[in-house]
């Protein structure tokens, strides 16, 4: 293949510059084609948590984001699995075999659209309104693979060829815990075939500071319950001779960790944050946004600062309690207790002993009557490139030059996803740079993304492109650099 200045649709190009790449970018911004082309992804229906999603989730595929694709030059396949809640999509761009494969990874199924949104707006519009792009899912994750997207074709309509082999990978199943996912990826390793994964989900540390993070923490969801007896009976009359299961799983939870959420069980964490990781978190800052939760600074583990707590450590949380009757107490001893559980957990943790080391710490409490099992949920295993590794430093000064910031790197997110899959599964570095940020709803209502935030992405993602494919200073792809 000989690689020439054309444009997609076969124009002479004179000098193409990186420049002029991130003002194609940021035209689409200016323009509306983007709004427009996003505006189609936000009206699809795509959420995967409801049984009649099937439909939703075909056509988002296949009715957007193929012809997309198709247009910047990808051969698309769209892989039905038995374990999936919906269809795969794989698109590859090959200029070359001698040339690297860089992937990309999104996902088209949302959480429900959910009632109560500002009267202004509807989770199926996207809207524009107070510097922020609103609409269930333009931050999670529809439009940050939009963005990706767009940013390659600037690159594209400028040099006319990427400089660079591409992957993307969109699935339809990742807010129900990407079942299949895994499989699909093992059977198709062939096709999936690429040397680092650049990809996009999650939020920014900030809105204003652009972000990379390396990898993303583990989580695992258990139910602790206690079945006392058939049924409840007088407080009155029983009270002081029948045990109350809420008040021993109260103790049972309080065993596991103190009252500002220290944890006590030894194995469930990681026995020292390593060098790189505290250095690269010595430049994250996390504070409080207007939109956002104000933050418990003496919650979780006394003597790490707020990053290291969310990014470099373990944490545990109770999703949901219940026993008895909340919404009509009546004058009995319950019956049942119980508590859905979470863990969430860094490289470092041995993940088979997360379990079984509570189940020795409830026995040796004196717990032996709380039951410990494992939810349906899918088990995400913690892992992280090293903030060493050369690809890390070479993409953030790329996006520096692109937006003029410094770029902020996370080992790890705090949140769980997939990462295993590529950096263990494909074998393949991990780079992930999201275009949201905390405070943007995504899973609640009003779900939205500051401009801002957008335009800062199309001109690090295009500039980024960019460099990929002119290839200057590209570290070697041999070995994917975990720690």
């Amino acid at each position: 293949m000989t690689l020439t200045n054309r444009t997609i649709g076969g124009a002479e190009r004179e000098q193409p510059s990186r420049e002029a790449a991130i003002a194609a970018a940021e035209a689409a911004l200016e323009d509306g084609t983007l709004f427009e082309e996003l505006s189609r992804a936000i009206a699809c229906r795509t959420e995967s948590q409801r049984a009649d999603s099937r439909s939703g989730l075909v056509s988002y595929l296949a009715e957007l984001v193929v012809p997309y694709l198709e247009a910047l030059g990808f051969a698309c396949h769209i892989i039905e699995h038995r374990e999936a809640k919906g269809p795969f999509l794989v698109a590859r761009r090959q200029e070359h075999e001698s040339l690297p494969t860089i992937m990309c990874y999104g996902h088209g199924d949302v959480v429900e659209g959910l009632g109560g949104w500002r009267q202004d707006l509807m989770p199926w519009k996207l809207t524009a309104a107070e510097g922020r792009w609103y609409g269930r899912g333009v931050a999670d994750n529809k439009g940050q693979h939009y963005l990706n997207m767009a940013a390659m074709r600037a690159v594209l309509e400028t040099r006319g060829y990427l400089g660079f082999n591409s992957v993307f990978l969109i699935e339809t199943g990742e807010e129900v815990g990407s079942p299949g996912l895994r499989q699909m990826c093992a059977e198709n390793r062939d096709l999936l075939r690429s040397d680092i994964l650049i990809a996009a989900d999650g939020p920014r540390i900030s809105a204003d500071r652009p972000t990379i993070y390396l990898g993303a923490r583990g989580a695992i969801s258990f139910k602790l319950s206690i079945d006392a007896r058939s049924g409840t009976y007088h407080s009155g009359n029983w009270g002081g001779l029948l045990s109350n299961p809420a008040l021993q799983l109260a103790h049972g939870l309080g065993s596991i960790a103190s009252a500002t959420g220290q944890i006590r069980i030894d194995e469930w964490l990681p026995p020292e944050i390593p060098d790189a990781v505290r250095a690269a978190l010595r430049d994250c800052v996390v504070s409080d946004d207007e939109l956002g939760p104000k933050i418990d600074h003496g919650w979780g583990e006394p003597g790490l600062s707020a990053a290291e707590k969310v990014y470099g450590w373990t944490s545990f949380e109770v999703l949901a309690f219940d026993a008895g009757r909340p919404g009509a107490p009546m004058n009995a001893v319950p019956a049942y207790a119980f508590a859905v559980c979470q863990l969430r957990f860094v490289v470092g943790v041995d993940e088979t002993r997360i379990l079984p080391a509570l189940r020795e710490h409830l026995d040796r409490s004196g717990l032996g009557m709380i039951d410990v099992s494992q939810t349906d949920d899918e088990v995400f295993h913690a892992t992280r490139l090293d903030p060493d590794d050369p690809w890390v430093g070479w993409v953030r000064g790329s996006l520096e030059r692109s937006i003029g910031k410094s770029v902020v790197v996370l080992p790890n997110v705090g949140a769980s996803l997939p990462n295993d899959i590529f950096s263990d599964l494909l074998n393949m570095r991990t780079i992930w740079i999201p275009h949201s940020y905390p405070a943007a709803a995504n899973h609640g209502v009003n779900e939205h993304v500051p401009i801002s935030v957008v335009r800062e992405g199309l001109r690090g993602m295009a500039g980024l492109y960019w460099d990929l494919g002119e290839g200057t200073g590209l570290p070697p792809t041999r070995n994917n650099g975990r720690i």
